[in-house]
């Protein structure tokens, strides 16, 4: 599953690691995996696994404790929520309009299948 699309390993543990963030498996200012552990539960170098801390660090989604460990940054959830909203509006968005149009689906088509579906 980590290894079955174009985006490097690294990206994909970051991302995974938003989602754990969004789904509040970790809180603001709780404790994430160390870069050891985070490499061993991916089965990848440890240096990959850093590489994905690195982003969040730089993105102020994680930030470290200097012996301590690796913590969620205050406004995390926030700004990976943001970012991803950003993302989706620009790339997905667009393709599933000129779909839509292609399939001659409304938006009623749309909600329709919405409401059909169950929440997370």
């Amino acid at each position: 599953m980590i290894y079955q699309n174009e985006k490097a390993i690294y990206v994909k543990i970051a991302e995974r690691l938003c989602d754990d963030i969004l789904s509040e498996r970790y809180a603001e200012d709780s404790r994430v995996p160390s870069v050891r552990e985070l490499a061993a539960e991916y089965e990848v170098n440890p240096n990959t696994a850093m590489r994905a801390v690195e982003i969040l660090q730089r993105d102020e989604i994680l930030y470290q404790r200097r012996g301590i460990g690796i913590f969620v940054g205050k406004g995390a959830r926030r700004k990976i929520r943001s970012a991803r909203k950003r993302e989706f509006l620009q790339h997905d968005m667009p393709d599933f309009f000129r779909r839509l149009r292609l399939l001659d689906m409304g938006i009623e088509d749309v909600v329709e299948a919405w409401n059909s579906t169950s929440p997370l």
